[in-house]
């Protein structure tokens, strides 16, 4: 039995195409962008995989990087690394909850 796809072809090339265009646009663009570009991608990511995920993951995907706004230019940097420090967090916890050393 084959796993269901996250991303269909054309999902596939549409987010290709962001990353791509993303990193071409910032060698002209202000350093603090890229953080923001990753981050609109993974939203993007997340919400393509919210309707096939298991209901674990859904909850995970709900998590921390949902709360994270789309357009999130780090204004207070301290805060901002806190942020994204808790995506990691959230996101670790997940993955070592699925693929982890059983107990």
């Amino acid at each position: 039995m084959t796993a269901p796809w996250v991303l269909d072809e054309d999902d596939a090339l549409e987010l290709l195409a962001y990353l791509v265009t993303a990193a071409r646009t910032q060698v002209d663009e202000a350093a603090e962008y890229g953080p923001m570009r990753l981050l609109n991608a993974a939203h993007r990511l997340a919400e393509a995989m919210g309707p096939r995920s298991s209901a674990a993951t859904a909850e995970a995907l709900a998590g921390p990087l949902a709360d994270m706004p789309l357009l999130a230019v780090p204004r207070e940097r301290t805060e901002y690394v806190e942020q994204l420090d808790a995506v990691c967090r959230s996101l670790a916890a997940h993955l070592s909850s699925l693929y982890g050393a059983e107990k």
